[in-house]
């Protein structure tokens, strides 16, 4: 069997705001992973305030127009 967790320290591993829990970037760094929920706090780079701040991958170029294929030297 695996070992109970530690109890979490208000103010350490949460606070509650309007009556919600909201946990801490100490929290998120002790469980070690990130759940992918957006958390407000994530130390991983998912918070929203990260996403807000990221822009989206540039387009890739458009294809290069294709050429006709060359044609044999008629000169001669």
């Amino acid at each position: 069997m695996s070992q109970p967790s530690p109890p979490l320290i208000e103010g350490v591993d949460y606070y509650i705001e309007a009556g919600r829990w909201v946990f801490t970037a100490a929290f998120h760094r002790k469980r070690g992973y990130c759940c992918g929920n957006g958390c407000r706090h994530c130390p991983y780079g998912n918070a929203p305030a990260d996403r807000e701040q990221t822009s989206p991958p540039p387009a890739p170029p458009p294809p290069a127009p294709l050429l006709p294929p060359s044609q044999p030297d008629r000169a001669g």
